[in-house]
């Protein structure tokens, strides 16, 4: 069973010959891996206190229950996930009210562009946490493949530990229900979604799949959001960063932004 990507993606981006997502862990491939000792085990240090959440002014809400778009609640779930060389389980719903969500999907371990962003995204916790902000990854494989790739050297290709859970989606249902999957590939595109402190979606983006993301720009986003739920009669214009001059979605209050620029 081959990996290869869809006509609507670059050709350079991957062909697996033999994906371990679909290998049984007694294979030889998982021969030298040091397991869990518990398939249900939940790491406690993910959910932290939270600040309080000033009500908002200026943020849209969508009207639509179905989809998971920007302004509506994230579709919840609950899935396997490996984070400390240990099996756990993670529900999204238990971060309501706690912490914000930063979610996003990637396509398949043991691959190219992967590994870059997850890395990236583990490397940069400590910042996340500040903001009181937890990651979680998901792709389609499973936590057989999950844990060889977190065992595997990142000089070798592999991720190494990691500061966040990912999450195995063997069923596609959490991709299907964030509107990234590639049905016909069975894999999920490079979406990203930053979940308020409420379960709202309030960012997404989505790249195909020879195209990784940028940390600094999440980071970015984030605090742009925060700062809006925190000044809600205050607005970011473009390339906003903490300490830079916001500006008041008021025709004449506006004007003392632009006039300053």
């Amino acid at each position: 069973m081959a990996c290869s990507v869809p006509s609507i993606a670059s050709s350079t981006f991957c062909k697996l010959s033999s994906p371990v997502a679909s290998l049984h862990p007694s294979s030889a491939l998982f021969s030298n891996l040091s397991f869990p000792k518990s398939f249900t085990s939940r790491s406690s240090s993910l959910i932290s206190r939270s600040r309080p959440l000033h009500k908002r002014s200026f943020l849209v809400k969508a009207s639509s229950e179905d989809l998971p778009l920007v302004g509506n609640k994230a579709p919840d779930f609950e899935a396997e996930a490996v984070f400390d060389q240990e099996f756990i389980k993670v529900k999204l719903s238990d971060y309501i009210g706690k912490k914000y969500v930063i979610l996003f999907f990637y396509p398949l371990d043991f691959t190219f562009v992967c590994p870059t962003e997850i890395t990236a995204f583990s490397d940069r916790y400590a910042e996340f946490e500040k903001l009181n902000t937890e990651i979680l990854g998901v792709s389609v494989d499973s936590v057989f493949s999950h844990l060889a790739w977190v065992q595997t050297d990142r000089k070798s290709g592999g991720l190494g530990d990691l500061n966040y859970p990912l999450i195995s989606d063997v069923t596609k249902s959490i991709s299907k229900s964030f509107g990234v999957l590639i049905p016909d590939q069975g894999i999920a595109l490079r979406g990203l979604f930053i979940i308020d402190k409420e379960g709202v979606i309030q960012h997404s983006t989505i790249n195909n799949l020879a195209i990784g993301r940028s940390v600094d720009e999440t980071m970015r986003t984030l605090q742009a959001l925060q700062y809006v739920q925190d000044n809600p009669d205050e607005v970011c214009p473009a390339g906003w960063k903490p300490g830079e001059k916001s500006m008041k979605p008021d025709p004449k209050l506006s004007k003392e932004y632009f006039s300053a620029i």
